[in-house]
Formats: C-alpha cells, sequence, structure tokens
C-alpha cells in the first residue's frame, strides 16, 4: 500500500472522510516532525504532530497550531497569537 492510499484509507476508517489530509496539510506536518525531531530528539516528532492535532481538532487552525510550534522549537521569541 503506498502512502496516500494508506492515508485515505485510515482517515475513512476513523470516520474523517477520504480528503482529510491533502498535500499541503501534509508537508506542513511532516515538516513539523522533522523540525521535532531535529531540534527536540527524535520521539519528539509524532508526539508533538499528535498534540498539534490534538489543537486542530479543538478548533485551532493547523497553520495557527503548525506556526506555534516552529516558533517554540526554534526558540524564535514569542510564539504568534492565534495558534
Amino acid at each position: 500500500m503506498d502512502l496516500m492510499q494508506w492515508l485515505r484509507t485510515l482517515s475513512v476508517t476513523l470516520q474523517l472522510g477520504d480528503d482529510a489530509l491533502d498535500q499541503h496539510d501534509m508537508h506542513v506536518l511532516l515538516d513539523l516532525a522533522r523540525d521535532a525531531a531535529h531540534e527536540v530528539e527524535r520521539p519528539a516528532a509524532p508526539l508533538t504532530t499528535f498534540l498539534v492535532g490534538m489543537a486542530v481538532g479543538r478548533g485551532a487552525t493547523l497553520e495557527g497550531a503548525a506556526s506555534t510550534t516552529t516558533a517554540l522549537l526554534l526558540d524564535t521569541g514569542e510564539p504568534p497569537a492565534g495558534g
């Protein structure tokens, strides 16, 4: 099974619809996972993306939550508002 087929199958199985994760969102999450793995340690990658997903599930936008998390990871100062 290839990646996109797996993601569609999982999305449908979890009752999220068959288009729950588009290419843009996938790249945002993969970039976030990479940053977490490099700035913290490898296990931070899936756990960070899980927490961002929880924030999105509670109403945050993916872009906002990812931006806030990246700012925190890179310690660029104050995280952006609205994450």
